[in-house]
């Protein structure tokens, strides 16, 4: 746990990214209310969410490098400026534009994860690094049940302005604090900003998740959709030659081969994959007519209860993974987390017919988010030097939201490739979507049984990787390698 120095710290860090990944997730159950207030159509109110999407994408690995560059702190102040920002313009936007205006400037807040995990690592003493990332990890976590959760009582009690408002305070007051308490963290990477690869690597994330996000109304067929998958291939090959050139490259492809580092990566792909898709069906799901054959016909209120016990158990297994690393090591504990995961979407595939049911699976995969989520964090800022830290934690963050994107353009293809006359999809469609998950899910598990036990031992500062035995051994900043 943080000591009394560096607990106001914290309460700042995750005040911030909490917020930000509440803000994420708040505002799908409204976009009906938002489509209707907004006098817009369906297909343009998505653009809300896929606005945020493809700007968190791109600044989170951007400006978590820039925060390595040119300050921490600096860095974090003005995101959160950015978010307040905002979240304000949301409030007060009298157009569906100006509103998705609005969600690419809160999506630069999805820098705040990468900033976070730095400043931790710069800042807390060694015996506070792992079990502060993995509380930490998870508010993140759970900030994103707090979103579908609240969403419904706040529009019911107030407006979905309010889904805005509310944060704008929120998140102002956290700003000022961290300008006045937030020590500039001492730790800097050499170098500058690498622009080319920046424009490089915005274009392929947007070419890649734009129409992964919009498949399903555009036609996986369609020259839009061919056209920007082609883009990406391209862009992502040019991304690489030109990281691989710089002096001073966005994100170090040598740090991203490291073992520890890769076998993560591709955890947080698979794993994400499941959890995103969870995340964006479940609530359709419960919310079904039960005339459709399956679903309960509940309220936006209703299904939020219903994830409750996913969003508590998330929040108890993340804080919990930060007693449990040093003793059974960040591995054992990702292994774990993804597979629970594969565990509550096989239940789901299997028993569905009850809403204790469904209530029961949500817990199970709320364990797994909150020990896959602490692990992942802690094994990639134990894995890489602390000038890093924000290029390659913004990269895992990316990574697992690309996982997500193709999780749910997949899922949505089994769930609506079929529909009833009535427009609601069959029930074997939601079946096949949760079979599909639990099989992602224990792949994400099988991809953590390659992580690497790492021993390293830090000096003063520097993160420790996880080890199995919990014990350490005496190494420089960043020469943690895993046997």
């Amino acid at each position: 746990m943080p000591s009394k120095s560096t607990r106001l710290t914290f309460a700042v860090l995750a005040t911030g990214a909490g917020v930000f990944s509440m803000l994420q997730s708040l505002i799908a159950p409204a976009l009906p209310t938002v489509q209707h207030a907004l006098h817009t159509s369906q297909s343009t109110a998505t653009w809300v969410m896929t606005a945020y999407l493809l700007s968190a994408s791109v600044f989170t690995p951007i400006l978590g490098r820039v925060g390595d560059l040119i300050g921490k702190k600096r860095t974090l102040v003005a995101v959160l400026v950015t978010v307040t920002i905002g979240c304000l313009l949301a409030a007060l936007a009298p157009t569906i534009g100006l509103l998705i205006v609005a969600r690419v400037v809160q999506g630069i807040g999805g820098a705040l994860f990468p900033l976070s995990f730095g400043i931790i690592r710069d800042e807390f003493t060694p015996a506070e690094v792992s079990p502060s990332i993995s509380n930490l990890s998870a508010v993140i976590a759970a900030g994103g049940g707090v979103g579908m959760v609240a969403a419904g009582p706040i529009v019911a009690a107030l407006d979905y302005r309010w889904l805005f408002w509310l944060p704008v305070g929120i998140v102002a007051v956290t700003t000022l604090i961290a300008l006045r308490y937030v020590p500039e963290s001492p730790s800097r990477a050499e170098g500058r900003v690498n622009w080319l690869g920046a424009v490089l690597l915005s274009g392929w994330l947007v070419a890649l998740l734009l129409p992964l996000s919009q498949a399903s109304q555009w036609g996986w067929g369609s020259a839009r959709v061919i056209g920007l998958f082609a883009a990406a291939v391209l862009l992502f090959a040019l991304w690489l030659l030109a990281e691989a050139r710089s002096r001073s490259p966005l994100i170090d492809l040598r740090i991203m081969r490291l073992p520890a580092v890769w076998t993560t990566n591709a955890t947080a792909l698979l794993f994400g994959a499941g959890m995103y898709s969870i995340w964006s069906f479940l609530p359709g799901f419960v919310q079904t007519p039960s005339s459709a054959g399956y679903g309960f016909g509940a309220s936006v209120t209703a299904a939020g209860l219903l994830m409750l016990p996913m969003l508590l158990a998330m929040f108890c297994s993340g804080v919990l993974s930060g007693r449990l690393e040093p003793v059974l090591g960040a591995k054992k504990l990702l292994t774990t987390g993804a597979a629970l995961g594969a565990v509550a979407c096989g239940f789901l595939a299997l028993w569905h017919d009850e809403q204790w049911q469904v209530a029961v699976a949500a817990g199970i995969f709320g364990l797994g988010i909150g020990l896959a989520f602490a692990s992942m964090a802690n094994l990639i800022v134990g894995s890489v030097p602390a000038e890093q830290t924000g290029a390659a934690t913004g990269m895992n963050a990316n990574i697992r939201t690309i996982g997500g994107s193709i999780g749910a353009a997949v899922t949505s293809v089994l769930v609506t490739g079929h529909l009833q006359p009535s427009g609601l999809p069959y029930a074997s469609g939601y079946t096949h979507g949760f079979t599909l998950l639990a099989l992602l899910c224990l792949a994400a598990a099988l991809a953590a049984l390659l992580v690497p036990v790492q021993r390293a031992r830090r000096v003063s500062g520097t993160p420790r990787a996880s080890s199995e035995e919990g014990s350490r051994t005496e190494a420089k900043p960043g020469a943690m390698m895993p046997r």
